[in-house]
Order: structure tokens, then C-alpha cells, then sequence
């Protein structure tokens, strides 16, 4: 089953699709739908779908400005539009599929068909590198070296030590590491803490998971920790007293 959402300022467009949609394609199921394009990414930023068809002219925001806001997104889009000079800057921005409002219904099964295919090939991917990772996991916890992160279409292996905090952003991850580079995955923070179940972290606030042999400071009045790149984190009141008892 696709999961997916529209994004467009007319609602007679949205009605339209939905009616193409439901009518004509098979294993879709439309979540939701937006006339506007910054309550669309507040969704996105907590909930996870397959693909979003997104119109390019919209008064608030266009969907190229809309798109800029999801460099490294888990979702695959769909450009609806009446104009066809947008086609070039559609495939820079990395969309799947380009429809030409009105939209014919060929087409859409086709575009949709596409994501389909497209969901079940990560599917296999997913399954093969957790395989990898579960190995890869086992043999790190022995030889105390590396583990295993999918971004961007590639494995990145990162030895635990090099990691300073890791900060939740709902369903998006940004690892903070001691060079000061910084990586965001598609992965929520739990993600990260089961990765590094094995190693020297603690999850000190629902939002930060930290490497404590980073911990330089704690402050018990405001309640904050001082890891070693100088960034002040929060504790939390239910987790100060773990928190003490592991460091």
C-alpha cells in the first residue's frame, strides 16, 4: 500500500485528483492533503509517507522553495503541474515523475505503478542492509571499532568515539561528531540509540542521546550537561539519576 499526500493551493485541483486517484489506481491510500504548503511540512516532519505530489505554483510558498526545506527526504515526488517549464528543475530536485494538470489517468496509474515498484525495492534493501548491520553490529561490539548508518543512497561507517551527541527532529536524526561535521539520516532517534546499545550512551533527554565519555560538566541546579564540543544539553529530571549511576 502507497501512502501519500497532496500538496496544492486549489482545492478544486485536490478534489480533482483524489477522484482520479481512488478511481483508477489500486493500493493507494491518500493520508491527508494541504492548500497549504508549510502545514504540509509540519506533517512531514512527523509522520513518514511514500510520496507526495506537489504543485509548483503556490502563493505562500512554490514547491521548489517547499522542497529546499527536505534536502535528505524519505519520500519520493511527484510534480503537478499546468506548466511544462518547470521539467528541468523538477529532475535536478531529484522528482520521480512530472504530470501535466489536467492529469490523464494513463499516466497516473503509471507514475504510481512506478512508486510502487520503487517502495518494494527499498523494502529488499532495507531487509539486506539490516542483515549487514546486525553482523556488522556484532563483530563491532567484540573489536569496540565501527557501525553502520544508511544515508543518501550509501553506508556510512562511523566508529562510536568520533560521535559526540546525537538530536531527535522528529522523524529525522542529526549525529553530531567531534570533527564538527554533522550528519541527518531519515531515521528517528530510537534508531540511533539501538545502534548504539553496545557503547558508552545514554539517551539523557527524549531528544538527545550523548556519548558520555564526552561529558566535561554537569550542572545540578539548571540540570545541563557540557559535552566536549562545548554544547550544553539538557537532562532530563526522570533520567538524572540514571544518568549519574552510568557516568
Amino acid at each position: 500500500m502507497i501512502d501519500l499526500i497532496l500538496i496544492d493551493d486549489e482545492p478544486s485541483a485536490i478534489k480533482s485528483l483524489k477522484w482520479e486517484i481512488e478511481s483508477y489506481c489500486e493500493n493507494v491510500r491518500i493520508v491527508d492533503s494541504f492548500v497549504n504548503p508549510g502545514q504540509a511540512a509540519d506533517y512531514l516532519r512527523k509522520n513518514q509517507v511514500d510520496c507526495i505530489f506537489l504543485d509548483i505554483e503556490m502563493p505562500e510558498m512554490d514547491g521548489f522553495q517547499f522542497l529546499a526545506m527536505f534536502p535528505d527526504r524519505s519520500f519520493d515526488v511527484v510534480i503537478t503541474t499546468a506548466y511544462d517549464q518547470y521539467a528541468i528543475k523538477a529532475i535536478k530536485e531529484r522528482a520521480l515523475d512530472y504530470l501535466l494538470k489536467p492529469i490523464d489517468a494513463d499516466d497516473l496509474k503509471a507514475c504510481l505503478e512506478l512508486v510502487e515498484k520503487r517502495k518494494k525495492q527499498q523494502s529488499v534493501e532495507e531487509r539486506l542492509e539490516k542483515s549487514l548491520g546486525k553482523l556488522i553490529s556484532a563483530s563491532n561490539r567484540q573489536t569496540g571499532q565501527k557501525i553502520s548508518i544508511s544515508n543518501d543512497g550509501k553506508i556510512i561507517f562511523l566508529s562510536p568515539d568520533d560521535i559526540v551527541y546525537c538530536e531527535s527532529d522528529g522523524n529525522y536524526c542529526t549525529i553530531f561528531l567531534e570533527n564538527r561535521e554533522r550528519i541527518v539520516i531519515t531515521q528517528k532517534l530510537k534508531f540511533m540509540e539501538e545502534k548504539l546499545s553496545g557503547f558508552h550512551f545514554f539517551r539523557i533527554h527524549n531528544s538527545y542521546l550523548i556519548n558520555l565519555s564526552k561529558v566535561k560538566e554537569f550542572h545540578k541546579t539548571d540540570e545541563y550537561v557540557v559535552l566536549a564540543n562545548a554544547v550544553k544539553i539538557p537532562v532530563s529530571r526522570n533520567r538524572k539519576s540514571t544518568f549519574l549511576d552510568k557516568i
